[in-house]
């Protein structure tokens, strides 16, 4: 069994992704990100940077005691190689796998995510930074068309932890100001995706939890308000 510590945010969905498709046995533990959950001490323990997701694995292959995973990344590496699934065999395909997997955690999720911040949440626009984000943002989903325009129907080959990291990301592509008709392999990739009766039952999942995200003057405390204090032990 896997806990899975979630939410519906690009980096919680990529996780229900791949329990969705590989059907490994789950269960959910919400953590309402607008509410200050990520900080309470319970959490703390399993992703000590107050971040979701975060999993802890109940039967780890070694036999030993639960197995906590934080980071999105780490954990979708960590179940592909529990599972032997979604990440190529061969070493030429897992390393290109990795390098897309780390090419979105390093840089379609942060600036997509800036994106995000200053589109979006920012308490007055700042056009700098609208078009600073905006257009990494659209330099990004370029890459990722080019290296899509080969024909190949999915990143690395065959569908894997790679698109199931990139996915979530270009799920709100029109609140990022993109177009995905300006990026035509891309869109027929996301399509592909979308389609997935895994992807549908985990957006449906998504629904279930959290309709309705609002970000009031609580909720931008709690996700933009932190600073070092947040992570220093209490005494």
């Amino acid at each position: 069994m896997i806990d899975l510590y979630y939410w519906t945010t690009p980096n919680g969905h990529k996780i229900t992704l791949f329990l969705e498709e590989s059907g490994l046995p789950y269960r959910i533990h919400p953590v309402n990100i607008g509410r200050g959950e990520q900080f309470a001490p319970d959490f703390l323990r399993i992703a000590p940077n107050n971040r979701i997701p975060a999993i802890v694995d109940q039967a780890p292959a070694d036999g030993g005691s639960p197995l906590s995973v934080f980071e999105s990344g780490a954990i979708l590496l960590y179940l592909a190689d529990k599972t032997g699934r979604f990440i190529p065999q061969d070493l030429r395909g897992r390393n290109e796998a990795l390098q897309w997997l780390f090419w979105q955690m390093g840089g379609l999720g942060p600036m997509a995510g800036q994106n995000h911040h200053f589109v979006q949440y920012a308490p007055e626009p700042i056009a700098y930074a609208i078009e600073r984000y905006v257009k990494e943002t659209a330099r990004l989903y370029g890459v990722l068309d080019r290296h899509l325009a080969d024909g190949r129907a999915f990143i690395a080959g065959d569908y894997s932890i790679a698109d199931m990291a990139c996915y979530p990301w270009i799920v709100p592509h029109e609140r990022q100001r993109q177009s995905l008709a300006d990026f035509p392999h891309l869109a027929a990739w996301f399509e592909r995706i979308r389609s997935r009766p895994a992807t549908e039952r985990a957006y449906a999942l998504a629904q279930s939890i959290h309709s309705a995200p609002t970000v009031d003057k609580a909720a931008r405390k709690h996700l933009f308000g932190q600073d070092a204090s947040t992570v220093r032990p209490r005494t």
